[in-house]
């Protein structure tokens, strides 16, 4: 099963590429191109009315389409900004306690890599970093520091975005959970709509943080938090959009909504709503769950490890696989290869119309619904004259 029908304005642009990046910007369907028209004629057929059609259809859309993935009891905990960070920081503006004290990884994105530094160089921020190697060992011991108190939040990834590998300890994590503290964060990114995740029996002790850039296939700008009630319900960095709708506080005080809206910031672009509800709307049409593209990718990975396995992808047979196709049904979309010369690599196939990334010494290869089993042998073919 490909799908290089619904992606065809994308592919028609360079249509000699080999795009083995769907992990990091995944390619645009033709749908969301639809629904960035529709943003537009809206947005100017009503004008200063645009408001009330924005919060009363497109992102009550938008919310139910995300609770709907991540099997969420209430849309309404859902709150959008223009990236994860921006509601990273909101969350950590709510913890009273100074310098915060964090539970995360080394392997972490950038977003709360780089803030978390500068954090602790400010001394607003006290973090401890639980290593990823040995992988094997990384859920019990992460889980054992987090059991051992002393933090006021713990922040980790579902899927790592560097290695590929899976968390899969958030339910040990939740029970550790309290609304004084730790709050749990999710970093799910690399996760929703990448492979299945239900969140019902954690949804009401974690926060969960993703976007629409990568496997929502929606591009920039529509990011979102997933906001348990009764954590967090007065954050200080917030936005004007948060004193509209069920208000509460103390009298005379700043006030806030109930439900997740209390993490709004202020106003911004919606054309990325738009695009998603557009693309959540087609796969919809297509009869596509994750599940089904997840199942695809799988396949086509499954092909390329072994291609590679077998001798015929050049020197990416003397490279480290750090997240094989295994039997777990859990797992990243792509797969991450160490070796010195990756970033050699990386510009080789770059050079050959092969559009990879890399991490350090990890090249990265991601899998999607436009690609097919030609494509698999055409980049295997790729990597064994170039590499």
């Amino acid at each position: 099963m490909n799908r290089k029908d619904l992606f065809s304005r994308a592919l028609s642009l360079d249509s000699e590429r080999l795009h083995f990046a769907a992990h990091s910007h995944h390619l645009w369907p033709d749908a969301s191109f639809d629904g960035q028209l529709r943003a537009w004629v809206e947005a100017n057929r009503f004008a200063d009315r645009k408001w009330d059609l924005i919060f009363g259809e497109v992102i009550p859309e938008a919310q139910a389409q995300v609770a709907r993935e991540l099997n969420l009891p209430d849309p309404n905990t859902v709150v959008f900004a223009p990236s994860t960070h921006d509601l990273l920081l909101r969350i950590v503006s709510g913890i009273e306690r100074k310098p915060v004290r964090i539970l995360s990884t080394d392997g972490e994105f950038h977003s709360f890599r780089r803030q978390g530094e500068r954090w602790e160089e400010a001394g607003e921020a006290l973090i401890t970093r639980v290593p990823l190697e040995p992988f094997e060992t990384f859920g019990d011991r992460f889980v054992a520091a987090a059991s051992g108190g002393g933090f006021d939040l713990i922040v980790v990834s579902q899927v790592f975005f560097r290695t590929g590998q899976v968390f899969d300890r958030i339910a040990d994590l939740a029970a550790l959970a309290d609304p004084a503290g730790p709050w749990v964060v999710v970093d799910g990114y690399h996760g929703f709509m990448a492979t299945p995740t239900d969140l019902s029996a954690v949804a009401d002790r974690v926060f969960y943080l993703a976007g629409g850039y990568k496997y929502a296939m929606s591009g920039e700008g529509v990011c979102f938090l997933h906001a348990p009630d009764g954590y967090c319900p007065r954050p200080v960095i917030t936005g004007w959009f948060a004193e509209f709708g069920d208000l509460s506080g103390p009298p005379g005080g700043v006030q806030y909504r109930a439900d997740g809206g209390r993490f709004w910031g202020a106003t911004f672009d919606v054309s990325p709503l738009y695009r998603f509800n557009a693309v959540r709307a087609m796969l919809d049409e297509a009869g596509l769950t994750t599940a089904d593209v997840a199942d695809h990718a799988r396949g086509l990975m499954l092909r390329f490890q072994q291609a590679v396995g077998a001798g015929e992808a050049g020197g990416l047979a003397g490279a480290v696989l750090i997240n094989p196709v295994g039997e777990g049904a859990e797992r990243a979309r792509f797969l991450a290869f160490r070796h010195e010369r990756a970033p050699v690599w990386r510009q080789r196939l770059l050079d050959g119309g092969v559009v990879t990334d890399v991490r350090d010494d990890v090249i990265r290869f991601g899998f999607g619904l436009y690609q097919d089993e030609a494509d698999v042998d055409r980049l295997v073919a790729v990597c064994g004259r170039v590499l």
